[in-house]
């Protein structure tokens, strides 16, 4: 046979400096005869020489006076050599045409695999055209490690020619790609991944290697196939990311650090002002200086405030928030909340409710501190913003066949705000009006603190308004353990029919939703006139103390018209308690302080109306014995600050205890050493940080010195900056008896130090 061998060599150097070659020139190839040819045949006259021959031997014969028998005889074997002849002849035709139909077919065979050869390097070319341009390396491996091919990509980067690459290894060539395993359960089966670094002499690259298995189907033998891509983009982006981040918490730690730093630098001083102008406004002081103590105070509660909300804000951006679940009493906390912002509401001349719905749980599971601080800004916002009507909370609860919530529901008749100021507000360092106008100040990071505070417990804020027409604020929280409240008291007073005259439609609102919850009948009124067609039949009478004269005129008014039987209880603020004494002259039963209470105006109308359910208020937490309360306390404070000590000097001082100040840890210990038993102190104030010895090392030698003499523990409480849930259970950890947060509320310190006497 003969063939251009050429054919694939010049194919492959045609497509190495290509991506899909040109199709390799396709030579004809022709195949040459498969025997000689034969001589055209010669034997046309042969069966005329045979008849000669045959006459020429009988003529003989018969010349020769043969007898017959010997010319038929001879006739005969010309006969058959006749017929071998021709028989020979006729096979040898026959043999000929079978060579002639055989190299026929070979010639065209070799054609066909001619033209497969062809396409077959043509294919070839073309995929390894395109593995190159890919720029992905291609390396087969025997099971002994040997290369068996690898394409030129590879070839480029270790710097080979890709035939002297037959028969070496991987690590004959530096590259390291671990341990692979050898048994595969099918072929092409992924043996193993990894990031792989080759060094160039341009540097190392990183190449996300992948071994394949690749069983012989003959033979069952598995050998190795890499691919392998360039990853050194990648690897170089991740390392400035991985540096950019580090840089980035590096900054955000320093900004966290700083300002933990600077906020327990600033409580310090603000503890002293504070306080000091509490205390200071405890003396004689004329109109005018009492006016401007209180500008002093409230400064410095806003300064305050707008500190925890820095502090609060770098901790959730840095990732740092995580919330302190526990037994809440959510009655509890919206009452108090409503209590703590009433001064500011009635100083607007504004009215502050409050109504928890009866189905609401007695407890639930959650982060009371984080609950109050969100509330407290929801509400704290709306007293802010309204100037008239008034603000309204609402404790309701949502409860379907998958989800069980508590809703807080915000209402206020404020200005209401702008669609596209409902989205904004929940923005840092925003706020419904952000012109340099605007009336009311702050930072704007109020709701945005309170949305992720609300978030992370599981909940949500939403708002709804409309300009002009007051905001609405809903907090959902889920209601995790939930503890249901007792027993329904729904109609605990279905016999009693209320009349509420208040021109505060706010809280008289919020009063006659809880009655009405509890099975009572409520009218309200305005006025006396409008009043005057509830008397049949009311047997209760709730009367805003703002309407009121000293004599008690209005009540006279409204018992001439109708309402002479019923008993009246006036609804006064906190600052009119003084006034107290002329309501009960003038015929009121009881009083309600504003804003109102739920389970206080429950105990009163049940009170007034001589049901067994009224119980008596228990004792305050925390009332010194009688002894304590006549002799006074001796109490340590160990405090490095000069202004927190004298602070704290003069508000127990003024309390009527005793009181020894330290400077540092070391001190406080030796001070309770050398008491011993007989002057020991009743309560020691222990400030955390201190120079010497810091306040949790103070408080553990105090305890072993107490074990060691077996004497019982010295109520000792922490004095600290930093309110957070960790650190109170840190300080109690080591065996402290409580916590007293920073800046020091005078009224606050006294009860706590007396109330560790008195449990």
């Amino acid at each position: 046979m003969v063939a251009d061998s050429d054919i694939g060599q010049d194919s492959k150097a045609a497509g190495a400096d290509r991506l899909i070659p040109d199709a390799p020139t396709r030579q004809v190839l022709v195949a040459p005869p498969l025997a000689p040819e034969l001589p055209a045949a010669s034997h046309e006259g042969l069966p005329f020489l045979t008849i000669v021959a045959i006459a020429v031997m009988a003529g003989l014969a018969h010349l020769t006076g043969a007898p017959l028998i010997v010319t038929i005889g001879l006739a005969a074997a010309a006969l058959a050599g006749l017929a071998m002849h021709l028989r020979s002849r006729h096979d040898e035709r026959r043999t000929a045409a079978l060579l002639d139909a055989t190299a026929a077919r070979s010639r065209a065979e070799i054609e066909t695999l001619a033209d497969r050869m062809w396409e077959m390097q043509e294919s070839e070319e073309r995929f390894r055209g395109l593995i190159d341009a890919l720029g992905d390396l291609v390396v087969h491996r025997d099971r002994d490690g040997h290369i068996v091919y690898a394409n030129s990509v590879f070839a480029s980067l270790v710097e080979l020619d890709a035939r002297d690459l037959a028969g070496k290894t991987l690590s004959e060539l530096g590259i390291d790609v671990g341990i692979v395993p050898d048994a595969a359960f099918s072929d092409h089966e992924c043996l193993s991944s990894t990031d792989v670094a080759i060094r160039t002499p341009n540097g190392p690259r990183w190449f996300s290697w992948i071994e394949l298995s690749v069983r012989d189907k003959d033979t069952g033998a598995v050998s190795h196939r890499a691919i392998a891509r360039d990853i050194t983009a990648r690897k170089r982006a991740e390392s400035s990311l991985i540096t950019a981040r580090e840089r980035a918490e590096y900054a955000s730690q320093a900004k966290s650090r700083f300002l933990a730093t600077v906020s327990h630098e600033i409580r310090t001083p603000m503890n002293g002002i504070m306080g000091m102008a509490k205390l200071l406004a405890d003396t004689d002081l004329s109109p005018e200086q009492r006016t401007y103590v209180g500008a002093v105070s409230t400064s410095a509660s806003a300064l305050l405030a707008l500190i925890e909300d820095l502090l609060d804000y770098s901790k959730i951006e840095a990732g740092r928030f995580e919330p302190e679940p526990q037994p809440t009493s959510l009655r509890e906390i919206a009452d108090n909340i409503i209590e703590l912002l009433a001064a500011k509401a009635f100083a607007k001349n504004i009215g502050l409710g409050c109504h928890v719905e009866p189905d609401v749980p007695q407890m639930i599971t959650a982060d009371p501190g984080r609950v109050r601080q969100v509330l407290l800004n929801l509400i704290g916002n709306a007293v802010k913003f309204t100037d008239t009507g008034g603000v309204l909370l609402t404790v309701a609860r949502a409860r379907t066949e998958t989800t069980d919530r508590i809703c807080f529901t915000v209402a206020d008749s404020g200005p209401g705000l702008r669609e596209e100021d409902m989205e904004r507000i929940f923005e840092e360092f925003e706020q419904s009006d952000g012109t340099s106008t605007r009336v009311h100040g702050g930072a704007g990071l109020g709701l945005a603190i309170s949305k992720r505070l609300a978030t992370a417990m599981g909940g949500a804020i939403s708002v709804s308004s409309r300009l002009g027409e007051g905001s609405e604020f809903v907090l959902e929280l889920p209601a995790v353990a939930a503890t249901e409240p007792p027993p329904h008291r729904h109609n605990i007073l279905a016999d009693r029919r209320a009349v509420i005259v208040s021109k505060n439609a706010i809280e008289a609102d919020a009063i006659a939703r809880t009655i009405m919850a509890h099975g009572g009948i409520v009218e309200i009124a305005a006025t006396p006139s409008q009043a005057a067609p509830f008397a049949a039949g009311c047997n209760v009478l709730l009367i805003d103390a703002a309407l009121e004269n000293s004599d008690g005129r209005l009540l006279k008014r409204l018992r001439d018209s109708g309402f002479a039987d019923c008993e009246a209880v006036t609804l006064i603020a906190p600052t009119d308690r003084g006034m107290l004494g002329e309501f009960r002259a003038s015929g009121y039963a009881t009083f309600l302080a504003r804003p109102v209470r739920g389970e206080t105006l429950l105990r009163v109308l049940l009170t007034s109306h001589g049901s067994a359910l009224a119980q008596p208020r228990p004792e305050p937490r925390g009332a010194p014995s009688v002894r304590k309360r006549d002799q006074g306390l001796s109490v340590l404070i160990a405090e490095d600050n000069d202004i927190n000590a004298m602070l704290a000097r003069a508000t127990l001082l003024k309390a009527g205890h005793r009181v020894k100040i330290v400077g540092n840890g070391k001190a406080a210990v030796d001070a309770v050493t050398d008491a011993g038993l007989k002057f020991r102190f009743d309560v020691v104030l222990m400030d955390l940080h201190m120079p010497v010895m810091d306040g949790l090392d103070a408080i553990a030698a105090i305890r072993r010195h107490e074990e060691s003499l077996a004497m019982p523990p010295i109520p000792i409480m922490v004095l600290s900056a930093d309110s957070q849930e960790k650190t109170r259970h840190a300080v109690l950890a080591h065996g402290a008896s409580g916590f007293v947060t920073k800046p020091l509320d005078p009224d606050a310190l006294v009860q706590a130090v007396e109330g560790q006497v008195a449990a």
